[in-house]
């Protein structure tokens, strides 16, 4: 019996066209991605300096002789986002900051997180919070549903700010750490920020953390940061984090100067790795570049390890195809995420699915073509990394 084609499952309706990949371009195109990690967008207008500042990973003043708009991710943003503010593709940098500030950054957030189309971001909501929108912000302004996860460390930092004392600090991060994920979906560490991966694996005793604590507590009233750098602390965060039995996420490679990059290789995580796996907790590498194939391998010899190349979409622009390729060599499928990592301007949100759906367009476009691939695999192999993955892991509910 006939049937009108909406009425057949999806994966049949991609399947009926007679071009090879015209069903696989529709699932790339029209499935709502799972953003497994990412950041708010912007609240307030910023000038052209402060924009730029944030559309690079160093934290050093840009050179007056330069613009963060001649880059990958600068010619990205003329190129994709451009359009959806009203200009032509491929504007200079003066038009496309001209007409930014003429929108406004309301308008300008609303339009490219909504044509992102990312039904569901999962947001990490532990850096610099008061600059950007939150969970019930971002719902908002995308009209996409929100997650929680959660940082390891401000859990420790908010603690010290209220005065915990030594003694009693070990008991009272546990419970803490118990109380802010009650409705969250994940947490997050950022060892490899504060100290690298290079630490040791052990679970620190009762005794080594409330030693570390006390002298942690003691600077922190004298005046200094509230940041934790202590490796016996982040390790007791760590173990922690993996008592509470959520999935754990980890900064992985590339990011700002603040961390060391040789330290930050996933390879020197596996001592941890294998001491925690009878846990049955599941690990997320979070971004991996230049580490993606190290990672790949992570994610193939251990059951509870997964990754992802966010973040390194966005800044290699074009040839973020070849890191796309590259995440999808030994890993197998069910073991790859979706991410874009974005913090603040929402090209970042925008570009970092836009980008992917480039890359998988490309990239499995050529395997069907070739023969290499059927296009029915080829469309759940989007599905699972896009969408499917992050569903099954982080317990979202969803078919």
């Amino acid at each position: 019996m006939w049937l009108p084609s909406m009425m057949l499952p999806e994966s049949k309706r991609y399947l009926m066209s007679t071009d090879p990949i015209e069903g696989l371009l529709t699932a790339i195109e029209e499935m709502p991605l799972v953003d497994h990690h990412v950041h708010g967008a912007l609240k307030d207008d910023v000038d052209r300096s402060s924009l730029e500042e944030l559309l690079t990973e160093s934290d050093r003043p840009i050179p007056e002789w330069m613009t963060q708009f001649d880059s990958q991710l600068g010619f990205a943003i003329r190129r994709w986002c451009a359009p959806l503010l009203g200009l032509p593709a491929h504007a200079s940098a003066d038009a496309y900051f001209e007409r930014r500030v003429e929108l406004g950054t309301p308008e300008v957030t609303s339009r490219l997180l909504k044509s992102a189309g990312i039904g569901r971001f999962l947001i990490e909501t532990g850096y610099r919070g008061d600059q950007i929108h939150g969970l019930a912000g971002m719902e908002s302004i995308s009209s996409a549903s929100v997650g929680e996860i959660v940082r390891l460390e401000s859990i420790a930092e908010s603690l010290a700010w209220e005065g915990v004392s030594a003694a009693d600090f070990a008991n009272a991060y546990t419970a803490r750490l118990a109380l802010a994920t009650q409705n969250a979906v994940g947490v997050k560490s950022i060892i490899a920020y504060r100290h690298g991966f290079d630490f040791d694996p052990v679970r620190p005793s009762k005794e080594e953390v409330g030693k570390a604590a006390a002298s942690w507590l003691r600077l922190v009233g004298a005046g200094y940061s509230l940041r934790v750098s202590d490796p016996v602390l982040l390790r007791f965060f760590l173990w922690t984090g993996v008592d509470r039995g959520l999935p754990i996420q980890m900064h992985t490679g590339y990011g700002d100067p603040d961390l060391r990059l040789d330290r930050c290789d996933p390879l020197l995580l596996v001592p941890w790795l294998k001491l925690i796996e009878p846990f049955e907790v599941d690990v997320l590498l979070l971004h991996c570049y230049p580490f993606h194939r190290h990672a790949g391998y992570l994610a193939q010899v251990f059951p509870h390890v997964y990754f992802d190349v966010g973040l390194g979409i966005n800044y290699t622009g074009v040839q973020s195809l070849e890191l796309i390729k590259e995440s999808l060599e030994l890993a197998p499928f069910s073991k790859v995420l979706f991410s874009t990592d974005a913090w603040g301007p929402p090209e970042l949100h925008y570009l970092g699915a836009r980008l992917w759906r480039e890359g998988m367009r490309k990239v499995l476009g050529t395997w069907v073509r070739d023969g290499d691939w059927a296009e029915e695999d080829a469309i759940r192999v989007v599905q699972m990394v896009g969408r499917d993955n992050a569903v099954r892991v982080y317990e979202l509910g969803e078919k």
